[in-house]
């Protein structure tokens, strides 16, 4: 009972929410969807945590989709010995990243006064669960090796399930203790999106990507005689 409860019935009622609050909060609060920075604050720590988690995390998370959405591409880039080794090495050290990236910032909030008053309670628990949730991605990437094989036949068929309302939980029940702490947070992430500054993920400006680069003109006024 306690394996539905957490693998079929908390990912369904936590997308719920994240989905419905994403939207609920864009509807009455759109100019909320921003990451508060606070690099006018103290910019070097910023600047460093940035960088080493978004470099980090968002490859990461883009190959982790991949593995969900199009398992086959995945099975064809690790169908050798080479690109599997290669895999492991880039999912590690991309992981090191996001996770000193990660340090970094709850280091930066713990440590300057002024950024620790401007920290919601929201924002602790967010920056808690992203830690945990690339602490036991490391595990897993340095314990239980070749991930990039076991996940395509464990992780994926049970998103997919879930995908297409047909739960198949046992995917995922008989794994070790880390894994499921990985996927579990993972969604909690998700339903606490809406109620924090993480909302900002659904506001990327995509059009970025295929607009014309901005061209700055500077002009200087001749000085009136």
């Amino acid at each position: 009972m306690l394996e539905i409860m957490l693998f079929v019935v908390f990912p369904y009622v936590a997308l719920a929410i994240g989905i419905v609050g994403t939207i609920y909060r864009y509807l009455t609060n759109q100019y909320s969807f921003t990451t508060l920075s606070s690099q006018f604050l103290e910019n070097e720590l910023q600047f460093w945590s940035s960088t080493l988690w978004h470099y980090g995390i968002l490859p990461t998370t883009f190959i982790h989709l991949a593995g969900f959405i199009i398992p086959s591409v995945m099975n064809a880039l690790h169908g050798t010995p080479e690109l599997l080794y290669l895999s492991e090495l880039a999912g590690k050290v991309l992981g090191i990243m996001a996770l000193v990236g990660a340090g970094i910032m709850i280091v930066r909030r713990l440590t300057f006064s002024k950024i620790r008053a401007v920290t919601s309670t929201a924002d602790w628990i967010v920056l808690f669960l992203l830690f945990i949730q690339v602490f036991f991605g490391l595990i897993l990437a340095f314990t239980y090796r070749w991930g990039a094989t076991w996940f395509i036949h464990t992780a994926t068929p049970w998103m997919n399930s879930l995908a297409f309302f047909s739960p198949a939980p046992q995917y995922v029940t008989a794994l070790p203790l880390a894994h499921k702490v990985h996927f579990l947070t993972g969604f909690l992430l998700f339903a606490v999106m809406p109620f924090s500054r993480l909302v900002h993920i659904a506001a990327f400006p995509f059009s970025y990507m295929w607009r014309r680069f901005q061209l700055v003109i500077w002009t200087r006024r001749k000085a009136s005689s």
